[in-house]
């Protein structure tokens, strides 16, 4: 088998639509996957990981939120796919919209996605690195938001807008750190993206314009592999027509 066929790739919020797209991608393009997601989630996560097969994926939920949860998760990754993720989507997170910051006292909105968006990234960069380091092999692409570079399509959730800023500008931070080490960290800006939970939020959206879900899908694959291997730091938009 090739390199590529061997590699493991881990994905965080692997339930969610992009995630469990990406899952399909990634192992219809030969790598094993770790899929990783909340407890919450963990009838979904295990359906897919189902679906996708025992030798080929394996499915893990946890709150995430502490070195030991990911330790714990990482070592019953190797023990059932045989090895250390060698590259990593981080597709977790979350959206919270709401009135401009002048109209509300709403301290919980802005922890809320402090919490889920910076947090979560930095706690899986951190888990996931030292091991691609020592291997001097690694990609990791984070999820972002068209936000970061217009924020005034944001309006309403500056809280949000500002955490997916976070995220980008950490993983670019630490891509320069581990560049020399053999691993590549990018981001993804996407707009809209065309999901069953957003067409029911805006019904009267023209969906057309809106990014599928294969096609941002199609993006991260792309920087995970071995064909992207010039490319780190990047923030990559992904806008459809919006």
């Amino acid at each position: 088998m090739s390199k590529e066929t061997l590699r493991i790739a881990a994905i965080t919020g692997a339930a969610g639509a992009l995630g469990s797209a990406l899952a399909r991608t990634l192992v219809d393009r030969g790598y094993k996957v770790a899929l990783f997601d909340t407890e919450h989630a963990k009838e979904r996560l295990a359906a897919l990981a189902s679906s996708l097969g025992a030798d080929k994926a394996f499915a893990f939920a946890s709150d995430f939120a502490s070195d030991v949860a990911w330790s714990t998760a990482l070592d019953a990754t190797k023990a059932a796919l045989g090895g250390s993720p060698t590259h990593a989507a981080l597709v977790a997170g979350g959206w919270a919209g709401g009135p401009a910051v002048h109209d509300t006292k709403d301290e919980a909105s802005y922890q809320r996605m402090i919490t889920m968006n910076v947090d979560s990234a930095y706690r899986a960069l951190r888990a996931l690195l030292p091991a691609m380091v020592a291997a001097q092999d690694g990609s990791i692409v984070v999820i972002g938001s068209r936000a970061v570079e217009r924020p005034w399509t944001a309006t309403g959730s500056a809280a949000y807008a500002a955490s997916k800023a976070a995220v980008v500008t950490i993983a670019q931070t630490i891509a320069q750190e581990v560049l020399e080490r053999g691993v590549r960290i990018n981001a993804i800006l996407p707009s809209t993206m065309d999901t069953p939970a957003n067409r029911a939020d805006m019904p009267d959206a023209d969906h057309s314009k809106w990014v599928s879900l294969s096609s941002a899908a199609g993006v991260i694959a792309f920087l995970l592999s071995d064909e992207a291997r010039d490319v780190s730091g990047a923030a990559i938009p992904v806008y459809g027509r919006a």
